[in-house]
């Protein structure tokens, strides 16, 4: 069983994605406050684990090749994000859970994108399962992982 902070490393991740997908190819500001929601900084001005973990998110993200920046503002955020190219392609493909019975009475275009890693990992996002967030996000590890 994976930890909750596994289960919102997932969460994170897959929110940064869609939203960076969602407005491909235009770089912009991702707030961590958006992601995770407001938080206010101790008495030292240090950020709380929660905030923390989703910077990190956005960092490993970077690091990995998922997407790419110009800078940090602090911790609250990084500036100028798109997708690589790698990463947008590989939202592209077909999830394996695509081969779950499609509608016959979709159009072609229809099931070709009902098909996609992004569509799967839009959905789970909407449902609000964390499991099937890490379901939806784990082709997309597996895709980037293969190069």
């Amino acid at each position: 069983m994976a930890g909750i902070h596994i289960d919102e490393f997932y969460v994170d991740a897959a929110q940064i994605i869609v939203s960076l997908y969602n407005v491909f190819p235009r770089p912009v500001t991702i707030f961590v406050e958006d992601i995770c929601g407001p938080d206010e900084p101790d008495e030292y001005g240090v950020h709380s684990h929660r905030h923390l973990a989703c910077f990190a998110t956005l960092l490993w993200l970077a690091e990995e090749g998922y997407i790419r920046y110009n800078e940090t503002i602090r911790n609250e955020a990084i500036d100028q994000v798109v997708l690589t190219g790698r990463c947008f392609t590989a939202l592209l493909f077909p999830s394996p859970e695509s081969a779950v019975a499609e509608q016959d009475e979709l159009p072609p275009s229809i099931k070709a994108e009902h098909a996609t890693v992004i569509y799967h990992l839009s959905q789970a996002l909407k449902s609000r399962s964390s499991v099937e967030v890490q379901a939806a996000f784990t082709p997309l590890l597996h895709r980037m992982a293969q190069g």
